[in-house]
């Protein structure tokens, strides 16, 4: 599974480029983002997807320099479970 980094989203797409997990975050200045939503099709849940678009979206902040704001319920979930994270979520 191959996961796409565009500005401000990681993405999984079908062969059709149609979207079917996500994560977006939107700038919200220079230093932080808004880790605001999280989608994973129906086809493809309960295989841990969510997980690693998490697992991709600190990569990604930890090689910007950027930290995260918490607005999407699945994010604040997921990093409260997994504070070994939480070097990129702004305090």
């Amino acid at each position: 599974m191959e996961f796409v980094h565009n500005p401000n989203q990681i993405a999984v797409y079908t062969p059709d480029y149609l979207v079917i997990a996500e994560v977006t975050f939107p700038n919200i200045d220079d230093t932080t983002v808004d880790v605001n939503h999280t989608y994973v099709d129906d086809v493809l849940r309960g295989q841990g997807i969510a997980g690693k678009l998490m697992e991709e979206l600190v990569q990604d902040l930890r090689e910007s320099g950027k930290k995260a704001v918490l607005t999407c319920p699945y994010a604040i979930k997921w990093f409260e479970k997994h504070p070994e994270y939480s070097d990129v979520v702004k305090t």
